[in-house]
């Protein structure tokens, strides 16, 4: 029993934590012996230079892709106990925007685990979804084609989708790519919104100059993790010069 309670306490309680994750493309490593933990209630961006393997980490994290090696545990727990907790905004480049649906069907997809076997839509579940719509201004698109949206809409129903899940643990990749300016503004006002509220949002990010407006964390990758942390602690010209390398002016003039 001594045993057993030690052991526990050896778990990491943090809402994601990743350990010795390794995941390979036709033998080379895409990602090699990650261990990283997010904290619960802060805003985490992902960043590194192109390549560096940032969405692969947060797929291979949550079971899309099969890493050669590694643990993932969410709360402290297996991710298959606790993925009604985690939220997922895939890349909008991902995503095939031909498919026939509505707005508001496309929201009531995060909601597939309270509709149950039958998928029964209850006027709980339609008002749920309008309201995680109206959080980020388009609830006056409920009725129209998801294709006929342009793309900062369509980021904007997608993240609807994740806020209707109601989950204590976002991950998004790349939410702020080809999207207009208001757009970016408005995610990221719902993003630090879930943040208030004591949920935990992880981001991979491309841009670096907005790194500190945006996060109160970093975690800095080149295939290899390089460093989290607070932004101010893990933005360093060391740390940049290790993960980018040569492209450290670029990466310097962005900061």
């Amino acid at each position: 029993m001594a045993l057993e309670l030690v052991r526990e306490k050896l778990i990491d309680q943090n809402p994601l934590a990743i350990r010795g994750l390794t995941v390979s493309y036709a033998e080379k490593p895409a990602v090699f012996s990650v261990d990283v933990s997010f904290r619960a209630g802060q805003m985490t961006a992902i960043v590194g230079p192109n390549g560096a393997g940032k969405s692969t980490l947060l797929k291979a994290a949550l079971g899309i892709l099969r890493p050669l090696s590694g643990q993932v545990t969410a709360f402290g727990a297996p991710l298959d106990r606790v993925r009604a907790r985690i939220a997922y905004v895939p890349q909008r480049a991902s995503v095939d925007w031909d498919f026939p649906a509505r707005v508001i069907d496309v929201v009531m997809m995060g909601l597939y685990r309270d509709l149950g076997l039958l998928g029964r839509i209850r006027p709980r579940h339609r008002a749920r979804a309008l309201e995680s719509l109206a959080r980020v201004g388009m609830e006056g698109f409920a009725t129209r084609q998801i294709g006929q949206l342009s793309g900062g809409q369509q980021q904007r129903v997608f993240l609807a989708r994740a806020l209707a899940q109601g989950a204590d643990l976002y991950l998004l990749d790349e939410p702020f790519a080809g999207v207009d300016a208001a757009t970016e503004r408005a995610i990221i006002g719902v993003l630090k919104g879930l943040r208030d509220e004591g949920k935990t949002v992880v981001a991979v990010h491309h841009d670096l100059a907005t790194v500190p407006a945006y996060f109160d964390r970093a975690f800095l990758l080149n295939i290899s993790a390089i460093a989290e942390g607070p932004v101010a602690e893990v933005m360093t010209e060391a740390n940049l010069r290790a993960a980018y390398g040569g492209r450290l002016g670029s990466a310097q003039q962005a900061v």
